[in-house]
């Protein structure tokens, strides 16, 4: 994955949505294009794709009118047809109708009393899906600062603002997940960063979000008498909020924490799910303390049980069981930066990671 960067100097959304349509055109019609594929190879129906994809437009129309109108101005700007984009901000929800297969994200963060938040999260998806990411400086409708990471068509995965709250993104299954078309995960992210100067927002804003498909956003602040963290595990059953442990690290991968929730965990791959979580786990004691380069190579060695943080493909399964690290992160919330490496955590210690 080829990591492209854009600072806006736009006011609002829309015209933040513009100058991206501007810029990137065939970078949004090539993620359109491949995931309406996906969704083909995937047996979901072209007209269901399109059903969901309008429910979940018109679900963030009313929820963040804002980042609906965003969506409009990339359309109308690339000539794609509104359905299509608005699938990619939607992809979630439709890939929730789909089984769910195999690997996704592993997120670490640390917080505490006189202590700033120290973070990591490798993003596994499909390479075939996401040749180019998209790295984001812009001014939110909300007047604060923000950095991000996400795809060409999704509203936000990874990021910072400049009022102290930052966020990881994690996938999850539940048996409640539908095809009602609800609020898109991602714009609940986004809008958390856009608007957000405290975790206690951030849980109301995600509480405020009805969904159609489940997500884990960890979220993070840093304030002058130290840091804070949760997990917010959002499914359309409802919403659980996941504390740190008594040493302050919050681990997540991609099943469901909370003991309710998780009787509906529906992630067919759970036991590798677990397992990578009981790595981070097992190596909490090594991961406090350093740089993002550290970090990264303290939870995922060149070889041994870190292998299970850093996933690569394997050529013998077929294209839709191929699974990668895509992205390496760690946000630094008092520095106001994204510490980022389009690759693997080994990799990344390898060769360093740069800064947003």
């Amino acid at each position: 994955m080829k990591l492209l960067l854009h600072a806006s100097t736009a006011t609002n959304a829309a015209d933040g949505g513009r100058e991206l349509g501007a810029e990137f055109a065939p970078q949004f019609r090539e993620s359109v294009r491949l995931y309406l594929e996906h969704f083909g190879e995937l047996g979901i129906p072209a007209e269901t794709v399109r059903t969901i994809a309008e429910r979940s437009h018109a679900s963030l129309t009313a929820w963040a009118p804002g980042l609906a109108a965003e969506t409009e101005a990339i359309a109308a700007s690339t000539g794609i047809e509104l359905w299509q984009l608005a699938s990619v901000g939607a992809r979630t929800e439709i890939l929730g109708i789909a089984p769910a297969r195999g690997a996704e994200c592993s997120t670490a963060v640390l917080t505490g009393d006189d202590t700033a938040p120290e973070t990591m999260q490798t993003w596994d998806w499909h390479e075939f899906l996401v040749p180019e990411g998209l790295m984001r400086a812009y001014v939110s409708d909300a007047g604060l600062n923000v950095k991000l990471f996400t795809e060409f068509g999704t509203a936000a995965k990874i990021g910072v603002n400049d009022a102290g709250v930052g966020l990881h993104f994690n996938i999850l299954s539940h048996v409640s997940d539908s095809d009602a078309g609800g609020v898109p995960v991602h714009a609940v992210a986004r809008r958390v960063l856009d608007e957000a100067r405290s975790l206690d927002d951030a849980i109301r804003i995600a509480q405020s979000a009805a969904v159609s498909a489940s997500t884990v956003l960890t979220v993070f602040e840093s304030t002058a008498a130290g840091s804070r963290a949760a997990s917010l595990e959002l499914s359309p059953a409802g919403m659980a909020i996941v504390h740190p442990a008594a040493d302050g690290w919050l681990f997540h991968t991609n099943h469901f924490l909370d003991p309710q929730l998780a009787e509906g965990d529906t992630m067919p791959d759970s036991a590798e799910s677990l397992q990578r979580y009981d790595h981070l786990d097992g190596v909490r004691a090594t991961l406090a303390g350093l740089t993002s380069v550290q970090r990264a190579a303290a939870a995922c060695g060149t070889e041994g049980g870190g292998a299970v943080i850093c996933i690569r493909p394997d050529d013998s399964l077929p294209r839709l069981d191929q699974w990668q690290t895509l992205l390496t992160i760690s946000v630094d919330v008092p520095g106001f930066g994204l510490d980022y490496f389009a690759g693997d955590p080994a990799e990344a210690a390898v060769e360093g990671m740069s800064r947003l």
